[in-house]
């Protein structure tokens, strides 16, 4: 059986409209797995969709990794609340659906400062945990497409969009033909007004585990400043 794989997520509040947008564009609950009907003029996204439905509704802050050798969850679970203890919210503020190359996310209209720094935090809080990459894993992030420095971030840190190439987004589609992308972005922008998601607030961790090729599950949310 393959080792689980973990991954540090920035999550909408519970119960929020952002977090039922969410599961109306991907069709099920991150949390809990449980399924949830898609918005009635999402109803035919799902083939656009089914890779990133595996990763769930989110953005990164540490990329999914193995543990390294002789470490445990419980090791993941303590650091991540020393990361989290005594950290400020970070106001993202509102969101926007745009086309980052072929695939659909929604990102900050404005990024603050703050938020490429929580994400630095997070990618070398957690770094002296993860595995070093396999063959197999560096090859899935098709180093050979990857800029000098990409490549050298992949070797060093596990991921190549980290640091000063980390741009947040909370994806929402997979890879498009270029002549549905505009299409898409619009429905998916327009129902992103409808569902009254209002400004984004980072106030905790998502601590998620994936075990084989099953989608990631919560294991616990972090709440900072705690």
């Amino acid at each position: 059986m393959s080792e689980p794989r973990y991954a540090l997520y920035a999550l909408p509040a519970a119960g929020s409209p952002l977090e039922a947008f969410g599961r109306s564009v991907f069709g099920d609950d991150t949390m809990t797995g449980e399924a949830a009907p898609p918005a009635s003029d999402l109803a035919d996204l799902a083939p656009m969709n089914a890779g990133a439905r595996v990763y769930g509704f989110h953005a990164t802050l540490k990329a999914p990794m193995r543990l390294a050798p002789g470490l445990g969850e419980a090791d993941l679970l303590a650091a991540a609340r020393g990361l989290a203890a005594g950290h400020p919210p970070v106001v993202v503020g509102p969101l926007t659906v745009a086309a980052l190359g072929r695939f659909l996310a929604l990102v900050p209209v404005a990024p603050p400062p703050a938020l490429t720094l929580l994400a630095a935090e997070c990618v070398a809080a957690l770094d002296p945990l993860r595995a070093p990459l396999t063959g197999a894993e560096r090859a899935k992030r098709r180093p050979e497409r990857l800029t000098p420095r990409g490549r050298a971030l992949l070797e060093r840190w596990g991921y190549p969009h980290v640091f000063e190439e980390f741009r947040f987004h909370m994806t929402l589609t997979d890879a498009l033909p270029e002549e549905v992308l505009e299409g898409w972005r619009a429905r998916l922008a327009g129902a992103f007004a409808r569902s009254g998601a209002g400004p984004l607030t980072i106030d905790s961790l998502g601590i998620l585990r994936q075990d084989g090729t099953a989608p990631f599950r919560l294991l616990t949310r972090i709440p900072f400043g705690d």
